[in-house]
């Protein structure tokens, strides 16, 4: 790869998670403090991106890769998305805001896919080359928390703002990006249905199922760790919350040194057993001496998603083989990020709702919740999943 490529693929995705972390961390705090939302109104807006998961794969499979050159798409969406994500501090309405982030996941979320077609078209070595370039996407994530709190706009609509700038340059950029022409009529359906005769196999079933039941969980942490931690009066919470995101690039890297060691079902439990560990550090952590445990909370976010997730992705391609791979890595993507984030959102903004006590949140209890699901998962994965196959990849 020529080393001006190289620069303009990082650059790309640098800003690509750099503006995903601009603003979803911090909307939940931006909602309670300027729009007084509920539970509810923070779950549902936080659901926007997980419908758009679900969706956005049918635009790139059947729209994007046919007829449009991916860069020039691309740049479409962040201008775009630029213009929403500014319209969205100008409205005071819940229902409006709700919709106009609906509208903008339906932008963002296409250019995940999008992004990762122009990195791929680029490399002679996809293996080896596409992490050095990915791993730009986590830098850019920790430098818009490390910016949020350096300006100090945690609690103002200048993180959207800063967000909005990032996307419509991102958009210009995209298009001096390398060329990468529409791929034409794909084979295969847009979520991956080829996939499902993974199903027959009951190892892979009983994982799958766990998967979309351990987004639950998830969806607390995105929706309402922010807001947690600024009501404790946590100060530069985002900025310390990019501690998790750290803690996922440094995790990573430990996933191919257990594989032959532990296995993969050892690998699995660790992850979730992390999710148990953390709320319950939330549920009983504090600023007082207790502050360790919510600093132990967000920086088990690396052991809680790589262990689980990326371990899943890699699970997911060795079961599928060759031929379907690609449809049954879009197919858990559809599942998790879309299905289970959809449910976790709005049952984390409902719980959160129903824990509340003179106008304030009961954080224990809250935490609780998602304490006790990732545990029923934890007990039904142990007893149920029992591939011998997968000791190690």
């Amino acid at each position: 790869m020529k080393p001006d490529v190289f620069v303009k693929l990082s650059l790309m995705m640098l800003l690509q998670y750099f503006i995903w972390g601009a603003w979803y961390v911090t909307m939940g705090t931006y909602m309670n403090e300027f729009l007084h939302s509920s539970g509810l109104q923070i779950g549902a807006a936080y659901s926007a991106l997980a419908i758009a998961t679900m969706i956005s794969p049918f635009f790139v499979g059947m729209v994007a890769d046919r007829y449009f050159a991916a860069q020039r798409i691309m740049g479409v969406l962040h201008i775009a998305g630029g213009v929403l994500l500014y319209l969205a501090t100008q409205i005071h309405d819940n229902t409006l805001f709700y919709w106009i982030i609906v509208a903008y996941s339906l932008l963002y979320m296409p250019t995940i896919a999008l992004s990762n077609s122009i990195a791929f078209q680029q490399m002679t070595d996809p293996g080896k080359q596409f992490p050095w370039i990915r791993v730009f996407g986590t830098l850019g994530w920790i430098l818009s928390g490390l910016l949020i709190g350096v300006f100090s706009i945690e609690k103002t609509p200048s993180t959207f703002y800063m967000a909005a700038i990032a996307s419509a340059g991102l958009g210009l950029i995209s298009f001096v990006l390398p060329h990468t022409p529409p791929k034409g009529k794909s084979e295969g359906s847009a979520i991956g249905t080829e996939a499902f005769v993974l199903f027959k196999d009951k190892s892979y079933l009983i994982f799958f199922i766990a998967a979309v039941l351990v987004c639950i969980p998830l969806s607390f942490y995105y929706g309402f760790a922010n807001l947690f931690l600024n009501e404790l009066g946590m100060d530069k919470a985002a900025s310390k919350m990019i501690m998790g995101q750290i803690s996922e690039a440094v995790f990573i890297l430990a996933i191919p040194f257990l594989f032959n060691r532990i296995g993969v079902k050892n690998i699995l439990i660790i992850g979730i057993l992390a999710w148990i560990l953390r709320y319950v550090g939330f549920a009983f952590g504090n600023l007082g001496a207790n502050v360790w445990m919510l600093y132990a909370g967000i920086i088990l976010h690396g052991v809680c998603y790589d262990f689980f997730f990326v371990t899943g992705y890699m699970y997911t391609e060795n079961k599928a083989g060759e031929k379907i791979k690609n449809a049954a890595q879009g197919l858990f993507t559809f599942a998790t990020y879309g299905l289970g984030m959809f449910i976790g959102t709005w049952f984390s903004g409902l719980t959160a709702d129903n824990y509340m006590a003179d106008g304030k949140h009961l954080w224990e209890s809250i935490w609780l919740v998602p304490a006790y699901i990732a545990m029923l998962v934890l007990i039904y994965f142990v007893l149920f999943f029992k591939d011998k196959k997968t000791a190690g990849l």
